[in-house]
């Protein structure tokens, strides 16, 4: 990468600025090659400013949140990371409405709003990534996604343009939303929330979170499902039956607590990840004749 660019972007003093920071630092697989540069940006309008530059000088870019869901190759990525974090976290509740930043982690929101009878997260309880990524995957479980609380989401656009889009301007579906389909970032996000009984509430939340440590297994580094669910089949359910729990590839191996989650058991690569998915793929669709697609996000240099 160009110096002078690197020195341009620190220049403008928009926050954090790392160079060839490796990413498995940043994702909660413990994967990944280095990033050309790596930048949190202190606040909303330095995002903005950070995108209007790279657009300008067309370099490539594209955000993480808290790094679940990711899958990021060996080679790294190429251009600009932008990592919401600490700098777009604010948090604004009026009532049953609330307003929060893209990089505030949504199992601490679902915490923090059960505690002031809030009901409408309690399906967060225990998924690990921000806010800004939960409206990116609609992420949801347990019957429950973020469609379903969301009134909008302020979304800043490659042009360095902002706009206000309600739900159904995000295009919401099973596991996705408008943003995986055209380039933007979703720095806030308002929910509609209801009121209800503290203790109910807080006793459902806490029952997801024991859910998910007794059933997953997040004593390894892992990025959440790996497959998308092709209902009504499970895919943890297909591959289990096809005996692949506990199969291995380099560092990486089919949970044996929970078969949709790769787990990186010893020092796994993307590679290694990348071959386990392709056998788990191949291996369903000839017992099943069922192609399972990937949750996960997969990105980065090949």
């Amino acid at each position: 990468m160009e110096k002078a660019f690197v020195n341009e972007i620190k220049d403008m003093n928009i926050g954090t600025v790392l160079v060839d920071e490796p990413l498995a630092n940043h994702t909660t697989w413990k994967i990944g090659g280095p990033a050309d540069v790596l930048v949190e940006p202190k606040s909303v309008e330095a995002l903005q400013g950070l995108m209007t530059y790279v657009t300008r000088k067309q370099i490539p870019w594209r955000t993480i949140g808290r790094g679940s869901n990711l899958l990021v190759s060996d080679k790294g990525i190429r251009g600009v990371v932008i990592k919401l974090s600490e700098g777009i976290s604010e948090l604004e509740i009026k009532d049953n409405t609330i307003k929060v930043g893209g990089g505030y982690s949504i199992i601490k929101l679902a915490t923090v709003i059960s505690k002031k009878g809030l009901s409408g997260l309690e399906f967060a309880g225990g998924i690990p990534g921000s806010i800004g990524g939960a409206v990116f995957m609609n992420a949801g479980a347990h019957g429950s996604d973020i469609s379903n609380i969301l009134v909008k989401a302020h979304i800043l656009f490659e042009d360095g343009t902002m706009k206000w889009l309600d739900n159904k301007e995000m295009e919401f579906s099973y596991r996705t939303s408008r943003l995986q389909k055209e380039k933007g970032v979703c720095v806030e996000a308002i929910f509609q929330l209801e009121q209800g009984d503290t203790e109910s509430i807080k006793a459902e939340l806490q029952k997801n979170k024991d859910y998910r440590r007794q059933s997953q297994p997040w004593n390894f580094p892992c990025a959440g499902s790996v497959f998308r669910n092709p209902l009504p089949e499970y895919a943890g359910q297909l591959i289990e039956k096809s005996n692949l729990k506990g199969h291995q590839i380099g560092g990486a191996q089919v949970s044996t607590m929970h078969a949709n989650f790769i787990v990186n058991i010893d020092d796994a690569k993307a590679q290694d990840v990348l071959d386990l998915i392709a056998y788990i793929q191949k291996t369903v669709k000839t017992n099943f004749n069922i192609s399972l697609e990937t949750e996960v996000e997969i990105i980065g240099e090949k």
